[in-house]
């Protein structure tokens, strides 16, 4: 059983997420928070297996509270909601530990899909949004909301500091493997690697296991992150 924690400051979206889970057999709500401090205690309480967390909440946000419940390197693992057009902030989440996100105006059963894709220990990768969110912040884009955040200049030395970053932990894989990586970055699941690199695809498994271990990185959309970071897959695709 699939043990999830839902975390959003709309009671309705909460309902309406909470409805459709009670007609699985596999998937069970042991909690539901309004806030992000909420999120982080009943985290720990609880121990779910996925907590569904909504970035936007009062006080705390949903990219705290993210890197609160991954700090400790546990099996709880997170994925974000978003309303994709609007919020600016996936990116953050994600490097905060998240294992991808959702976008609001999903179906409620691809929602439900995607929280078992988690659960199972993958990470969500949806090249027509996750490249399109990744590439406008790796490629500098200045934030719209004028305040608060840095300036383009600010953001164009970020972004060429975590690609200096991002190229010294590649300093220690093979070329296959960063020709992988740049697959990956493209957004290609591992058969369809295998078929681009004429592999097996338990070739390519193992090459990705390889990957996670030598770049430190948490799952397959951290691997994303990295491979726009280091320019190995460029904002126009």
């Amino acid at each position: 059983m699939i043990r999830v924690l839902l975390v959003d400051d709309q009671p309705l979206v909460r309902a309406a997420l909470e409805m459709v889970i009670a007609e699985t057999a596999d998937v069970e709500v042991v909690g539901e928070a309004g806030t992000g401090a909420e999120a982080v205690r009943l985290a720990a309480e609880l121990r779910p297996d996925v907590v569904v967390m909504d970035i936007r909440m009062p006080g705390m946000d949903g990219i705290e509270a993210t890197r609160l419940v991954t700090a400790d390197g546990g099996p709880t693992r997170v994925v974000v909601l978003t309303t994709f057009d609007e919020d600016e902030h996936v990116y953050a989440a994600l490097h905060a530990g998240a294992s991808g996100f959702l976008v609001k105006d999903m179906a409620l059963d691809d929602i439900l899909g995607a929280v078992r894709v988690v659960a199972a220990g993958d990470a969500l990768i949806a090249p027509s949004v996750t490249r399109r969110l990744i590439g406008a912040f790796v490629g500098g884009r200045p934030s719209r909301s004028g305040t608060g955040g840095p300036g383009p200049g600010a953001r164009g030395v970020t972004a060429a500091a975590a690609a200096v970053a991002a190229e010294r932990r590649l300093a220690a894989i093979t070329g296959r493997e960063r020709e992988i990586l740049t697959l990956v970055g493209r957004g290609l699941s591992n058969t369809e690697i295998a078929a681009e690199l004429v592999l097996s695809i338990a070739t390519v498994k193992t090459y990705m296991t390889r990957l996670l271990a030598k770049l430190d990185a948490r799952d397959r959309v951290q691997l994303v992150i990295l491979a726009y970071e280091a320019g190995l897959v460029s904002v126009s695709g």
